[in-house]
């Protein structure tokens, strides 16, 4: 497959970097559209040609790949003038790897279909770090088809694959997931605290909740980060805003009621004003202490 098929990929950054430099080792022929040159350099010497448009990406590509920061982004690069909208022809596929809302996505769904273009949503879960080390877990929902096809490509970049539907499946399980993610900081930040009251060490307290019943990936992973104290971002408080922003919205035009969400969506509100959205947001553990009188309060 890999010497018939044409990607284009369009968004090259942390994790769209990693990514599709993985999809190029594989052998496949790949396309960049990245408005910024110093994100698209290294991906370019390294073999991938420039799409300097968006017409030009989807002139060559069998295949077009998103990864992007946020809704706007998205219908920008789909419904502004020159956008994905007018210049995907029917046979190809779009797949859409980001974080966005069900909304857009299915208003990027309705416009493909009247194409003719297949469109996959395919969410990843991961860091940049499992992004580089190709074992990112993939949920797709769209056309089965077209999931198939799509599948040797996902493979470069991932470990685990799951097809969960025909529509906006895909978007709504990734938000279930970045839903306990973020309560996840939130939670065990203060539990953390409430053991340093205790006169525990954090470094004994992780090690024990990683051999514990509730023990996680998630938290092995960010165990140095908090041991060290060191939140230079994988993932930012900004960012988590942003997905809980996704999430509440969500669960409003559903009519769900989600008392905790909006609880820790005001904790993320907090950190922001408090200077840290750029920083890890598992930094909500350092919050808590402050609140606890561990730590002083945060810098004016």
């Amino acid at each position: 497959m890999n010497d018939k098929v044409s990607v284009g990929w369009a968004g090259i950054g942390k994790m769209g970097a990693p990514m599709s430099r993985r999809v190029l080792d594989a052998g496949y022929r790949l396309h960049v559209y990245e408005p910024l040159p110093e994100n698209r350099a290294t991906i370019v010497a390294e073999g991938a040609n420039v799409a300097h448009t968006l017409e030009d990406l989807a002139a060559v590509s069998d295949v077009v790949i998103l990864t992007i920061p946020n809704d706007a982004v998205l219908r920008d690069l789909v419904f502004a003038p020159g956008g994905l909208a007018g210049v995907m022809k029917a046979g190809q596929t779009l797949i859409e790897m980001s974080t966005v809302s069900p909304a857009i996505s299915a208003e990027v769904n309705e416009a493909m279909a009247a194409l003719g273009v297949d469109y996959l949503r395919a969410p990843v879960s991961g860091s940049t770090a499992t992004a580089s080390a190709g074992t990112l877990s993939v949920m797709a929902s769209g056309p089965e088809q077209a999931y198939k096809n799509a599948e040797p490509i996902f493979e470069c970049f991932s470990a685990r694959r799951f097809y969960v539907g025909e529509a906006e499946e895909a978007r709504y399980l990734k938000l279930v997931l970045n839903a306990m993610v973020g309560a996840t900081s939130a939670l065990l930040g203060e539990a953390l605290t409430l053991g340093l009251k205790g006169n525990l060490s954090l470094d004994t307290m992780l090690n024990v909740i990683c051999e514990s019943a509730v023990a996680s990936p998630l938290i092995a992973y960010k165990r140095d980060l908090l041991v060290q104290r060191n939140f230079d971002p994988a993932f930012s408080v900004a960012q988590m805003m942003k997905d809980f922003d996704l999430i509440l919205d969500a669960a409003r035009a559903d009519h769900i009621p989600m008392y905790m969400a909006s609880m820790i969506r005001q904790q993320y509100e907090s950190a922001y004003a408090e200077g840290l959205a750029d920083k890890d947001f598992f930094v909500l553990f350092e919050q808590s202490e402050r609140r606890a009188g561990i730590l002083p309060p945060a810098a004016e």
